[in-house]
């Protein structure tokens, strides 16, 4: 059997989506109210649509950064095994940052995140996710703000991938495996 082909069965709708980036970004400009600049940290490439959603709807003043790493290549499970790919260009040292991460899955990935980022010395560090999936949690590490919790799907949409494709989706989908029989 081979695992070839897949259909994608909507999740979260794109209105449901858009609706609930107003409201986080609303808590989030009420928690970082005080700030003079918050430093707005994208985890790529899952998170683009995300940010660029979110910080458009940020009543902040804001500067976006980004960091690349890696975890799952072209699988639907994480190797554990994080590589940053991109750093931040800029110094953080005593800012306010917000890491933005599209999905928060066994913690291995947003854990080496932070973990790095603190020996930046920020100010102060939370973390908004897309999505979360508790229980595939390995590591003790949580997200402040949580747009939606999801089952243990592999999903796409939404700027989330499945071997680079799918991202497009205006939704979050989950994936379905269709076993095709080879010849």
């Amino acid at each position: 059997m081979s695992r070839t082909d897949y259909v994608i069965d909507e999740l979260i709708s794109a209105k449901a989506i858009a609706a609930r980036v107003e409201s986080l970004a609303r808590e989030i400009s009420t928690y970082f109210a005080d700030t003079d600049k918050l430093v707005v940290v994208g985890l790529l490439r899952g998170s683009f649509i995300f940010i660029a959603d979110l910080v458009r709807e940020l009543d902040l003043p804001v500067e976006v950064d980004f960091l690349e790493v890696s975890s799952y290549g072209n699988a639907t499970e994480s190797s554990r095994e994080v590589r940053i790919l991109k750093d931040l260009r800029g110094e953080i040292e005593g800012r306010d940052i917000l890491v933005v991460e599209d999905i928060v899955d066994t913690g291995h990935t947003l854990r080496h995140v932070l973990d790095i980022l603190a020996t930046r010395h920020p100010r102060r560090v939370e973390v908004c996710a897309l999505l979360d999936k508790p229980s595939r949690r390995e590591v003790d590490v949580r997200a402040r703000w949580i747009g939606f919790e999801i089952p243990d799907k592999f999903v796409v949409g939404y700027g989330i991938d499945y071997a680079q494709r799918n991202r497009n989706l205006p939704h979050i989908g989950a994936v379905r495996f269709i076993e095709k029989p080879t010849a």
